[in-house]
């Protein structure tokens, strides 16, 4: 199976930080955010990855290379030319490069999530994604566990089929109104997650973060 990390976004709220470095690449526990999932969906069985870029991009493209240090495949989908297609249509154009069913991480999050590289979507279905608890900048939630009253937060990890994006048109698009679509038409999964995940969308979730792994090494 082929993961896909989302490496596009401007990182707009992480500034000043990534004013001259993609948010991919800001550091926590000393190494890149992105490195962190590399290293992770490697130990989890993945060897093949693609990784969209915009802002900043050949500077991710110039630090991991074609991944054969950190022992993998990678290659990229780049979207600089275009200035980020956001999620939907970042997976539309590298559509072409991933498996029949294929996993998603947000470039922008950490956890230590296992990924399943033999993960299989139940006949007919088109997603399975991973909800978290509510972190206290997304109160109420996204998406229904299934037979459950409450909503859970989507942790930007999934699983997918082509067949959710073949019909789409090449362009910007975002990725919501395709999962609540396949929500009313009972074609997505959901999990919950009870372990380690952290959204890292401003500096000072970067640096609780920070805070929270140098803790656990000593």
């Amino acid at each position: 199976m082929t993961a896909m990390i989302l490496a596009a976004g401007l990182g707009t709220r992480m500034r000043p930080l990534t004013n001259h470095r993609p948010k991919p690449l800001l550091e926590v526990g000393g190494k890149p955010l992105i490195l962190w999932h590399i290293e992770r969906l490697k130990a989890s069985g993945f060897t093949d990855i693609v990784i969209n870029v915009a802002y900043l991009g050949q500077q991710i493209i110039g630090y991991l290379g074609d991944g054969s240090r950190f022992g993998v495949n990678i290659t990229f989908s780049d979207e600089q030319s275009e200035g980020a297609l956001e999620t939907a249509g970042g997976i539309v154009k590298a559509l072409p490069l991933l498996s029949e069913t294929f996993l998603v991480v947000n470039g922008d999050v950490w956890t230590d999530f296992s990924y399943d590289n033999e993960f299989e979507l139940k006949k007919g279905y088109l997603a399975h994604l991973i909800l978290v608890d509510n972190p206290e900048h997304n109160p109420k939630g996204d998406f229904f566990l299934i037979n459950s009253k409450e909503r859970y937060t989507f942790s930007g990890i999934g699983y997918y089929s082509k067949k959710m994006f073949n019909h789409l048109e090449y362009g910007k698009q975002a990725l919501a109104p395709l999962l609540f679509d396949a929500v009313d038409s009972k074609q997505l999964t959901t999990q919950y997650y009870r372990g380690a995940w952290h959204d890292i969308g401003t500096p000072e979730r970067l640096e609780y973060l920070e805070k929270q792994l140098s803790a656990n090494v000593q």
